[in-house]
């Protein structure tokens, strides 16, 4: 009597919810379908952590950018809410539990980003638009909380290091279908391609850098042979789908960050020694200081635009004369560097570029794409965004620790006590190559869709190196 008294209760109390929430959704009022999912998450949260940041990677592909205009902020939905949930947590459990492992903090991926974030922070103080660089250092905050520190727990067991990248690869790939059908549906025109990847994408580079960043991964474990055959086939799909969504976002640094990352490929598995890539890159610098006139004259000379024929938007890489997409990032570099002249230390403050660098501009930089107001974005660079808003220490930092990840990959990729976990350092290494490279060229952490697995498949190289290598293995 009493189960069925529950069970009258559990379809009651469902069938009023379902017909109280038509009622609210036929005059406009949605927010109470969203009641299941928050209160799932909230179990989630607070009984089962791990599976709420899986869930997490999972939704990141398909979030979408909710703009409220009048309070002046943006946030992805529906991770960013949770994910500062999840961040609000492992404060509060630090403080009352207390402890973190000593090993990670004592490593030197952990360290530089400790150092990184707290100077950040010092710079968030000194900043020309405090409010808008807190905003910006507590969104950076809450992905490496949820996606490196906790990450790095999380990936104590070896099997959520696949999940991780299979699940966001999975939800990606779906993401790429539906990006490809509707570019297909246009022809695969160039000009349209470009909103073809909304509204989960803001850009198509955006998108490109993405998939790059991922798709190693995906062909290492193609050859991995512990793993089952169609889990092997699924990984070479993903992988030349990955490619497919690549080559039609038609962004050139994508396609140069791949070109870079077989290189890297090359390097690592051929175990190339390290006096020859030092020899090759002098020899470059020797080549490029002897001709640099005449390479000079050679890409002025170039006037091959941006083109929705793949050989002319290759040749367009190098046009820094007509290209409106080119000299435009010319410009941005310029600005940003004229920033740092003026504030060589503690720069303008996290997140403060596009609202500073205006002034900055010179007309002989200005392109048809220029905006006086400079009001279009950042400064197109990983490595030059820093340095105008944080100084050169902010710089310095993030080079750090783009080395020390590399490091890490690179000593896991040749030590990792077994096949498989070397396979895993090798893609991810791969990964970050082609994101550093195309951070050249622009940048994407202040975006859930890039930071999600930049700083998860960080947390994946650290847990590998203190939780398997092979010290702790014996011990």
């Amino acid at each position: 009597m009493l189960k069925e008294s529950r069970l009258q209760w559990l379809y009651g109390g469902s069938l009023v919810f379902v017909a109280l929430n038509m009622v609210m959704m036929v005059q406009g009022i949605y927010w109470l379908s969203a009641l299941p999912f928050a209160l799932g998450v909230m179990l989630l949260l607070f009984f089962s952590l791990d599976k709420l940041i899986l869930l997490l990677v999972f939704l990141t592909p398909f979030s979408f950018k909710y703009i409220h205009e009048e309070l002046g902020f943006t946030m992805d939905i529906p991770t960013e809410p949770v994910i500062v949930a999840i961040m609000l947590l492992f404060f509060v459990r630090l403080l009352y539990e207390g402890g973190y492992d000593k090993r990670v903090l004592r490593h030197p991926v952990t360290m530089i980003l400790i150092i990184q974030l707290l100077w950040m922070f010092i710079t968030t103080v000194t900043s020309e638009m405090p409010m808008v660089s807190f905003k910006f250092f507590i969104s950076r905050l809450w992905f490496v909380t949820t996606f490196f520190f906790l990450g790095v727990y999380l990936f104590r067991e070896r099997i959520n290091m696949h999940r991780f990248m299979w699940l966001f690869g999975s939800a990606l790939a779906i993401v790429v279908v539906m990006s490809t059908y509707n570019h297909y549906l246009h022809g695969f025109e160039r000009e349209v391609g470009y909103a073809m990847v909304r509204p989960f994408f803001n850009d198509h580079t955006h998108y490109g850098a993405v998939l790059a960043l991922v798709a190693p991964f995906f062909v290492v474990m193609a050859f991995n042979r512990n793993g089952s055959v169609l889990r092997r086939r699924l990984a070479m799909m993903v992988f030349f789908l990955f490619c497919a969504g690549i080559l039609f976002s038609y962004s050139r640094a994508s396609w140069l960050s791949l070109i870079v990352a077989a290189g890297g490929f090359v390097i690592l598995v051929f175990r190339l020694k390290f006096r020859f890539i030092l020899a090759g890159l002098i020899l470059l610098l020797g080549v490029f200081a002897l001709y640099q006139t005449e390479i000079v004259m050679r890409l002025e000379r170039n006037q091959q635009e941006s083109s929705g024929d793949f050989s002319e938007h290759v040749q367009s890489i190098t046009n820094i004369t007509s290209d409106a997409s080119n000299l435009e990032r010319i410009n941005r570099w310029r600005s940003a560097y004229r920033m740092y002249e003026e504030r060589p230390v503690f720069g303008w403050g996290p997140g403060t570029y596009q609202f500073v660098y205006a002034p900055f501009q010179r007309s002989e930089d200005y392109t048809i794409i220029t905006t006086h107001f400079g009001d279009l974005g950042n400064a197109h660079s990983e490595y030059i965004g820093p340095l105008s808003e944080s100084g050169l220490p902010g710089m310095l930092s993030f080079i750090a620790l783009a080395l020390a990840v590399l490091a890490t990959g690179v000593k896991l990729y040749k030590k990792a006590p077994d096949r498989e976990m070397r396979l895993i350092a090798l893609g991810l290494t791969l990964g970050f190559i082609t994101y550093l490279t195309h951070g050249l060229l622009n940048n994407f952490l202040d975006t859930d869709k890039a930071s999600v697995p930049f700083w998860g498949m960080m947390a994946i190289l650290v847990a590998m190196d203190v939780f398997y290598s092979k010290r702790e293995q014996r011990a």
